[in-house]
């Protein structure tokens, strides 16, 4: 017995088959302008810096190198927030499937995935934003460089035609979500602290094998 295809509603058809002329004319704009070529290095290592693996691992790395209990609440919260964007954007893409603009072979990537909405580099990089102004302020200083990185990342997905605008716009509103939850949830210092104390025991004045 063969398996049926999933029907899509004709409201969605057109809302999709919209988003996918509207990324592509939004494409073509703009390399009238600046010629992707020219941005192809960039957009790869925005790509690069946004990428869930990195910052999965890269994050509890930096718990380990900088030890230091007045960050551990940021660390652990931040974390936490990064674990549910990986695992939500997961889900959605299983339930949506929708595919990618296009290929690109030449294209780096750990664990590629096929599905496109929403994208999670943008959800990844807009909920770092909002948690780095809103939960832990930065100096304001590095708050512009901040919000034009995660900005500069939405937009190079589209270009590198990896996103439609919609799967980057849901990509944005789920990084803000995911931010408004961590700050229902924060955890306290304490909380934080006693839970790298249980990872880590070694690390911490006090521990049983504190050396």
């Amino acid at each position: 017995m063969e398996k049926k295809k999933r029907q899509m509603p004709s409201l969605l058809k057109r809302i999709l088959a919209l988003d996918v002329y509207l990324t592509d004319q939004f494409v073509r704009n703009i390399d009238k302008f600046v010629p992707l070529r020219q941005l192809k290095v960039h957009n790869k290592v925005l790509e690069i810096s946004a990428h869930g693996i990195l910052w999965l691992a890269g994050w509890l790395a930096l718990v380990w190198i900088i030890s230091s209990t007045n960050l551990y609440q940021m660390q652990v919260n931040l974390y936490i927030g990064l674990l549910i964007d990986v695992i939500v954007v997961a889900i959605i893409k299983a339930i949506t499937r929708r595919r990618r603009p296009a290929k690109n072979d030449d294209l780096f990537e750990i664990g590629p995935d096929k599905y496109s909405f929403p994208s999670g580099h943008a959800s990844r990089s807009t909920f770092i934003t909002y948690f780095f102004i809103n939960l832990w302020n930065l100096p304001i200083i590095l708050i512009l460089p901040l919000i034009a990185w995660s900005t500069s990342i939405c937009i190079s997905r589209v270009l590198m035609r990896r996103h439609h605008l919609l799967d980057v716009i849901a990509g944005v509103l789920l990084g803000i979500l995911e931010g408004f939850f961590i700050g229902l949830i924060y955890l306290e210092s304490e909380t934080c602290i006693g839970l790298i104390s249980w990872l880590t025991d070694e690390k911490l004045d006090g521990g049983e094998y504190h050396v």
